[in-house]
């Protein structure tokens, strides 16, 4: 009878773990497009909802440079807080002022999640004037986000923070990505800083910092690297897996190219490569 009760037991527990690891497992999808002449090449999975990891940071620049100047000066305070545990950062610190064009090579080219939280934040209190809390700043910011998603036609999205950290309630589809770097590189600043391999910069505060872009795609010494490649940005988390938006030019047109939920770093670019070489 103890017998039975342990194997019961043991079955019950493996088929919970079973079925939380499916709800968890990320999405494999990729999606290959035009936009010159708005035309998919080649997907799968494009229209199945994943975390969008740090693909996010693209909607929440998108969402600051719809209100802000590139230009406006920052300081970071304490929403530095607010940045999850074992973070990827440009490693900003409280006190260090920056104009937005900078905070946002930190999050774009670094993937640093303590520039989304200052640009959340500052963004919110810039606009408003409002002496909200952090968190409250954070949740009027993504609802900033999700308006503007629908604006640009992302209509199965859902954002509740900017870094792209796992969240239950966040989620995108591979098509709404595609409409979504449309609209990103419609912005002069970002093309220009999505497309950096490394940025030196120097703080309103003095301080300086060298970033360097986390898509091996626009690395010279990378095996991965491609003369076509114009951006866009990587992403990783547990629920995504290893993640890439990339832009590439090639005869006066602009392809984009998402893959989403590989094993490894090295995946996601062999990956993207093989859709860009087959499909151009």
């Amino acid at each position: 009878m103890k017998k039975t009760l342990f194997f019961l037991c043991l079955i019950g527990f493996l088929a919970v773990g079973t079925a939380l690891a499916a709800i968890n497992a990320p999405v494999k999808a990729h999606a290959f497009y035009c936009a010159e002449d708005g035309v998919m090449l080649d997907a799968k999975n494009s229209n199945v909802r994943v975390a969008p990891a740090s693909l996010t940071k693209l909607l929440t620049a998108c969402t600051a440079l719809n209100y802000i100047d590139p230009d406006t000066v920052f300081t970071v305070g304490s929403e530095r807080e607010l940045v999850p545990a074992h973070s990827s950062l440009c490693l900003i610190l409280k006190g260090h002022s920056l104009k937005l064009r900078d905070l946002l090579a930190g999050m774009l080219m670094a993937s640093g999640n303590d520039a989304a939280y200052t640009v959340a934040v500052n963004t919110v209190r810039e606009i408003t004037g409002l002496s909200a809390s952090d968190a409250e700043c954070v949740k009027y910011f993504t609802d900033l986000m999700n308006k503007l998603a629908q604006t640009v036609g992302m209509c199965d999205s859902n954002f509740t923070n900017p870094d792209g950290s796992d969240s239950p309630d966040q989620y995108t589809t591979l098509s709404d990505l595609i409409k979504l770097s449309e609209y990103a590189l419609t912005f002069p600043v970002l093309r220009e800083i999505m497309a950096e391999h490394e940025k030196y910069v120097v703080f309103e505060t003095g301080e300086n910092i060298t970033w360097t872009n986390s898509n091996k795609l626009l690395d010279p010494d990378s095996r991965y690297y491609s003369e076509n490649a114009v951006g866009i940005k990587t992403g990783t988390t547990l629920n995504a897996g290893n993640c890439l938006i990339a832009a590439f030019r090639k005869n006066e047109k602009t392809y984009i190219s998402i893959v989403m939920g590989c094993f490894t770093d090295n995946e996601r670019y062999r990956l993207t490569l093989k859709l860009y070489h087959e499909n151009t």
